[in-house]
């Protein structure tokens, strides 16, 4: 959950952990579950029903581009503040992009009945993404009708129907949100509507306001080790006065032709989350260089050693476009400077990138966009 930091879904304070137990300190939120308010006033009129959706569908999108998928969502799920904004809550049965397998899919059935996906009945592997959007489908009928869609006493019953889809419309629906809802409700995930179609469809927009995001703390910029390294020897303390130096194995390990996450990413059509290049230019003259590029794009500029965290001023899609930059020796005259996005949106960050790259291009010898293009 520390990956996730949202006005739509219920924030992590703290971790703490005794012999026999582990604390858990999560924000307040005091105006109890949408489940609740539901089950005392019965369905909800359009408006506030497309409101809440609308919090919910954001939360949701801004999780996945975390790498996060809920797995569970549900109206219990979803908790409203004194302002009367969503919250979405317990990730208990949630997944991360790590857990995905070599055929890009989850593979453990989990979530509540009557809001799971027919894929994941089947035993076969689904995507989180779109097993998700469904759930927020089902959500969406239960706040407008006052009931689920799909309803039966007996499990192979209530499967049967998930997997058809079999489900009717009050007769207070508006067209165009049965149009919408009967497009999430789609049995083939494969043609299930997407989140970024789901923001473009005129139900959704209507009275729609963008989330807004607080301005995140300063940076430690010891966290960017995190980013970068899983062990205690590549880190680099105050008193280095060189970069990192890489043997072999790592610059292997880290190049985009012996990246399984690269290839897997391309199989399905993403957008990079990362990207490098190599430069002839002394570190601090990167370093500099960086600097100067960044800031003219909106970007504040926190430096440690030879690592730095770009953080961008303007709230995107999916809040502020952050990046982390560390400067890698590869020879005693050759740099590699790798940059990830730790936070924002990843086509924004592909945007930035593009831009930043050209006010680069008289210290970069050689980039990963140019060794695909030779390719």
């Amino acid at each position: 959950m520390k990956l996730i930091k949202h006005p739509n879904v219920v924030s992590l304070i703290e971790v703490m952990a005794s012999k026999t137990k582990i604390y858990i300190v999560l924000e307040y939120v005091d105006g109890g579950e949408l489940f609740d308010k539901i089950a005392k006033y019965g369905r909800l009129k359009e408006d506030e029903a497309r409101r809440y959706f609308q919090q919910l569908i954001n939360a949701v999108d801004y999780c996945h581009s975390r790498g996060v998928y809920h797995r569970d969502l549900k109206p219990e799920n979803l908790l409203l503040d004194s302002c009367g904004s969503l919250k979405v809550s317990d990730f208990g049965l949630s997944a991360f992009s790590k857990q995905v397998r070599a055929d890009g899919l989850l593979h453990t059935a989990c979530g509540t009945p009557n809001y799971v996906a027919p894929e994941v009945l089947t035993d076969k592997g689904y995507d989180g993404t779109s097993s998700d959007v469904w759930s927020c489908g089902v959500i969406l009928f239960v706040l407008m009708a006052g009931y689920l869609p799909f309803d039966e006493q007996n499990l192979v019953a209530l499967y049967r129907r998930i997997q058809k889809a079999d489900f009717c419309f009050p007769t207070w629906f508006s067209s165009s949100s049965k149009k919408l809802i009967k497009r999430i409700l789609d049995p083939n995930p494969l043609t299930r509507i997407t989140i970024p179609e789901i923001l473009e469809n005129d139900w959704f927009k209507k009275g729609y306001k963008p989330p807004q995001f607080e301005q995140e703390e300063d940076v430690s910029l010891d966290d960017i080790d995190a980013v970068f390294n899983d062990s205690e020897e590549h880190l680099v303390t105050e008193r280095k006065e060189k970069p990192v130096s890489m043997n072999a194995f790592e610059l292997i390990s880290r190049s985009q032709g012996f990246s399984l996450d690269n290839l897997f990413e391309k199989q399905m059509g993403l957008v990079k989350r990362e990207t490098r290049f190599t430069s002839k230019s002394p570190a601090n003259e990167i370093i500099s260089r960086i600097e100067q590029t960044a800031k003219p794009l909106g970007f504040n500029v926190h430096k440690k050693n030879y690592k730095m965290k770009l953080q961008g001023d303007k709230t995107g899609r999916k809040g502020h476009l952050a990046v982390a930059t560390e400067v890698f020796e590869v020879a005693p005259s050759l740099h590699m400077v790798e940059l990830r996005k730790t936070g924002g949106d990843t086509l924004e960050f592909h945007k930035f990138y593009k831009t930043f790259s050209s006010g680069l291009k008289d210290i970069v010898w050689t980039s990963e966009q140019q060794s695909d293009e030779t390719r």
